[in-house]
């Protein structure tokens, strides 16, 4: 059974920066890709970044530019580099994995595999 834990949410200020973290564990990362999703109050959950197997990633049009999304299979686990953060970026970010797509990457139901989430709140 797959694990997913995420780290490194916090309170940040606008135009600051935060990393977040995720390790997977119960498999090998290699075989999964790997997504973050956000889910702001009030809202449904959003796609933010995609790692897929190989290494090759996609972004969400309203943070590309701003996120960058890292993988290390070694350690089990993909980063997101968030910078230039804005109040809107505020919301609950969640770790997914995936091994096969039947929508599409950035479609929640094609992942099974979810972690606790990570709050991150970004101040004016």
């Amino acid at each position: 059974q797959v694990h997913l834990v995420e780290s490194g949410g916090g309170l940040v200020q606008a135009g600051g920066s935060l990393r977040l973290s995720c390790t997977l564990s119960g498999r090998a990362i290699s075989t999964y890709h790997m997504a973050w999703f956000r889910q702001a109050s009030g809202k449904g959950r959003e796609f933010v970044a995609l790692s897929g197997i190989g290494g090759s990633t996609n972004y969400a049009d309203v943070v590309r530019g701003r996120f960058s999304m890292s993988r290390d299979n070694v350690k089990s686990m993909v980063s997101l580099q968030m910078d230039s953060l804005k109040p809107e970026d505020t919301a609950v970010y969640y770790c997914a994995a995936a091994q096969y797509f039947k929508r599409s990457y950035d479609s929640p139901d094609d992942y099974q595999n979810w972690g606790q989430g990570t709050q991150v709140t970004v101040s004016s």
